[in-house]
């Protein structure tokens, strides 16, 4: 647990823009998000180490405090940021690579028992919700209030209801329906 919370802390500073220093870890530290942060680990080592009344204990605790409901069982990787905690959700089974930033009022899911699998370097936006079976790949920006319900390939950017992916590692993606591109001059008005 120490290792994963001080890789959190390190992504978190990072994300705000500081060096990797002792001052830089303090502040985020006390940054909004980090007590949930700091609890959802709390909650894994005793989930883990065969402490499970404990880890149920933490778990309300920290749905009490900060008011993000994490599952006891979530596998999260290290470099987790939470920037805001008011109103995240993260079902239990879901599985998480390394540095995830989730903001508030996100929502990872389960629909019919089954929870998505995230991939690395995932930021999921404020008020996203991203729900069941489905694979989330790594590099992948999803947007505010996108509400994703199928697969999102590698350096996907996704947004919108139901999400769509409108960017795969920057580029424009095509738009499939309409046979033209955003930027494409064919869309252009004469």
């Amino acid at each position: 647990m120490p290792g994963y919370l001080h890789e959190d802390f390190c992504s978190k500073a990072e994300l705000y823009g500081l060096p990797r220093s002792r001052s830089s870890l303090l502040k985020v530290f006390f940054a909004e998000g980090s007590c949930a942060q700091i609890l959802y680990r709390m909650m894994r080592y005793c989930q883990t180490h065969h402490l499970q009344i404990l880890a149920a204990v933490i778990y309300r605790v920290n749905a009490s405090t900060t008011h993000a409901v994490i599952g006891r069982k979530a596998e999260i990787g290290p470099g987790f940021v939470i920037t805001h905690s008011l109103g995240v959700v993260i079902n239990s089974s879901v599985r998480a690579g390394r540095n995830l930033v989730i903001e508030h009022g996100a929502t990872i899911g389960e629909e019919k028992f089954k929870s998505p699998v995230i991939g690395d370097n995932v930021y999921i936006g404020p008020g996203a919700k991203v729900i069941g079976g489905i694979r989330i790949g790594s590099n992948v920006k999803i947007g505010a209030n996108a509400v994703v319900v199928s697969d999102l390939p590698d350096g996907a950017t996704a947004v919108g209801i139901p999400a769509k992916v409108v960017r795969i590692y920057g580029e424009k993606v095509l738009d499939a329906a309409a046979g033209f591109s955003e930027n494409s001059s064919e869309n252009k008005l004469n």
